[in-house]
């Protein structure tokens, strides 16, 4: 079982308490105008496409999702953003990306190295852990929603590339260009999905223990609670204890 999968379960139930405070919204509206620079037409635009049904998934009003698009295609003023992906090390030597989009980049890039070095952690070079993840179509659903073998064959036939148990969820994970086939094939089936997105998944695991796991999971909240940050990943590992000992 993989403390990271199980980490990444808490981020969506926090994810959904978030929403109710527009925090989600935010983030997605961001991700909706910075996709719809590749085109308006989610047809023909998979990233907006992808972005769009995150959005419908948290109840987001259709206006807003259409001002987001027009933002984004430039049809409507403020949708200068830069988008950065940061690197770095977290307590214990876990390595840590953080997806930004911003409209100051010197005032992020600033208060992202200050959170790392205020967290046990060190901002690093563009290509310092890049290498130890691969982007991923990551789609997670309940255990108690769908038989392991159903599932199995279900997205293999739609492109999926592995199923994994993390506990709590299944996690499927796909080739990026097969994201929105796996996705729609899961919705057709009439099964719900805690998380859809594309994703850092590491390819190898770091275990952490202690007030090193714990450290970790400090920088990672602190990450995830800046207004400019998307999202964030890591390749650490904890046991199942005592990652319900540090979510409590």
């Amino acid at each position: 079982m993989s403390g990271h999968s199980k980490w990444h379960t808490i981020k969506h139930k926090k994810a959904a308490i978030d929403a109710k405070r527009g925090k989600v919204f935010t983030r997605l509206i961001k991700e909706i105008m910075i996709a719809a620079r590749g085109g308006g037409d989610p047809d023909s635009n998979a990233r907006l496409r992808t972005a769009i049904q995150a959005a419908k998934a948290v109840s987001m009003p259709a206006d807003n999702i259409k001002r987001a698009i027009m933002r984004g295609t430039g049809e409507l003023d403020g949708g200068q953003l830069d988008e950065i992906m940061f690197e770095g090390y977290g307590p214990g030597g876990a390595a840590v990306m953080v997806a930004v989009a911003t409209d100051n980049r010197n005032r992020t890039v600033s208060e992202i190295r200050h959170m790392f070095s205020k967290n046990g952690g060190n901002l690093g070079e563009v290509g310092s852990v890049g290498w130890m993840f691969e982007r991923k179509s990551q789609i997670l659903i309940e255990q108690d929603k769908a038989e392991e073998d159903t599932l199995m064959n279900l997205v293999l036939d739609a492109g999926a590339d592995d199923l994994r148990n993390d506990g709590e969820n299944w996690e499927v994970l796909s080739p990026m260009e097969a994201h929105y086939a796996v996705l729609t094939a899961i919705q057709k089936a009439g099964l719900p999905t805690v998380a859809a997105e594309i994703a850092m998944v590491p390819k190898n695991l770091m275990k952490l223990e202690g007030k090193t796991a714990a450290g970790m999971i400090k920088l990672t909240d602190a990450l995830e609670d800046h207004d400019d940050v998307q999202n964030v990943w890591s390749n650490f590992d904890i046991d199942e204890k005592d990652m319900e000992a540090l979510a409590s």
